[in-house]
């Protein structure tokens, strides 16, 4: 088949699911598939556009598999919604065009969200072609950026609500990854009158981990050294540190355990948020911040920590599953999550064994939590190796691969 995927962010951008639509492309590749990937330039880390590939607004790399099409992002500061909004547009509309005058008819049109707006781009184009349109839901917009505060205006909400309706109307199939978000979504098409048997159309197919590559590896690595973490108990929050994570949590946690020199908290990531939380921390010695690692250094950085944390603000859990967590568990390393009790990311904690999971915006029982891991050494031990083991039954790259490729088949008969 010859695919045509739009996407936010692929390698050589380092955004989880940059990650992830990038394996899912190899994996596509191995099974004989032509793909044609339009995506922006790498921007996720500084949001701005890295050195090296600026100066253009598109950019095509052809390869032996098909064609890389790279748009302008418009990279915007996260807190200016209306700006980041004329972003979004911006994006939507360069990568719609792109992908119109692609080389080859595509057999069928994959677009993912966030932004929302992509999954318009890719619907035209699948109805341009009359191929069909899979629509790939990471994180459900716009619950998120309304539980967070960013959205507040009921006629943007509105809007936006219509919008994300009418694209899971239109499509041929809806992908999520978890049962979490397949009620979500289908309870939305499902409110739209006479459309309650499109619920059908929602399909799970998770992310995945790659076992072979993420592995439990020796703490005491290069990374520690590299930090000053040798010998210490390293509590880490590794991802992006926006403003969908509770990180006042991890403050106060180290805050509890300042006058224990043998612990230490490390915020490894960039992000919006990270300016207002490092002047938080300012009078925390046992508060450690580290730039975002290149990518090839992901095993080292989760086999650094003793613990790791998973911390979302309330009614997040509901319309997001991290990636972080499956590099977790791969890596063999415990987890404290902070999340709403039964969503798919504290079921996945509790039912591995691999970790404690605890309500929400909840410092004192967060910091119990931590206090308890670092306390009992080795249930902190066996937690990471029940994840590992637990993980190492989770889907593979080529597992999903082949899950689209058949998604992709039944569509086209």
């Amino acid at each position: 088949m010859n695919l045509l995927v739009l996407c936010p962010h692929f390698s050589p951008d380092l955004a989880p699911t940059g990650e992830v639509m990038t394996q899912i492309a190899e994996n596509l590749v191995a099974r004989g598939h032509r793909l044609h990937v339009v995506t922006s330039l790498p921007w996720y880390v500084h949001h701005a556009i890295e050195a090296g590939w600026e100066g253009q607004l598109v950019r095509h790399q052809d390869t032996d598999w098909g064609r890389i099409t790279r748009v302008h992002p418009f990279p915007t500061d996260k807190t200016n919604i209306p700006a980041r909004a004329l972003g979004f547009a911006g994006f939507t509309g360069m990568s719609g065009l792109a992908a119109l005058v692609s080389r080859s008819r595509p057999d069928a049109v994959l677009a993912m969200s966030p932004p929302l707006t992509l999954g318009v781009a890719g619907w035209m184009v699948a109805k341009a072609h009359r191929v069909p349109f899979v629509f790939n839901i990471q994180d459900v917009f716009p619950d998120v950026a309304v539980e967070l505060g960013a959205i507040t205006d009921p006629r943007v909400i509105a809007v936006a609500s219509w919008l994300e309706r009418e694209t899971y109307l239109r499509a041929d199939a809806v992908t999520v990854l978890s049962d979490d978000l397949r009620d979500n979504v289908a309870a939305k098409i499902r409110g739209r009158r006479g459309a309650a048997g499109d619920t059908a159309k929602v399909r799970v197919i998770p992310n995945f981990i790659d076992t072979d590559w993420i592995r439990p590896g020796e703490r005491e690595n290069t990374y520690r050294a590299e930090h000053g973490l040798s010998g210490k108990t390293v509590v880490m929050y590794a991802g992006n540190v926006g403003f969908s994570q509770s990180l006042d949590l991890v403050l106060a946690a180290a805050e509890h355990h300042a006058h224990d020199p043998d612990v230490v908290f490390v915020i490894n990531g960039g992000g919006s948020a990270r300016p207002g939380l490092e002047r938080a921390a300012a009078g925390l010695t046992n508060v450690r911040f580290v730039d975002m690692a290149p990518k090839d250094r992901l095993p080292e950085v989760a086999a650094a920590a003793d613990i790791h944390v998973v911390p979302l603000k309330a009614g997040l859990a509901r319309s997001s599953v991290p990636s972080k967590l499956y590099t977790i568990l791969a890596a063999g390393r415990p987890v404290v999550a902070s999340v709403d009790p039964g969503t798919e990311v504290a079921r996945t904690v509790e039912s591995a064994g691999a970790g404690v999971t605890v309500a929400p915006d909840d410092p004192e029982a967060f910091t119990k939590a931590i206090g308890r891991l670092i306390q009992n050494p080795s249930e902190a031990r066996s937690m990471g190796e029940a994840g590992r083991r637990f993980v190492e039954r989770w889907a593979s790259p080529a597992a999903v691969a082949e899950a689209y490729e058949s998604l992709f088949d039944e569509l086209r008969r």
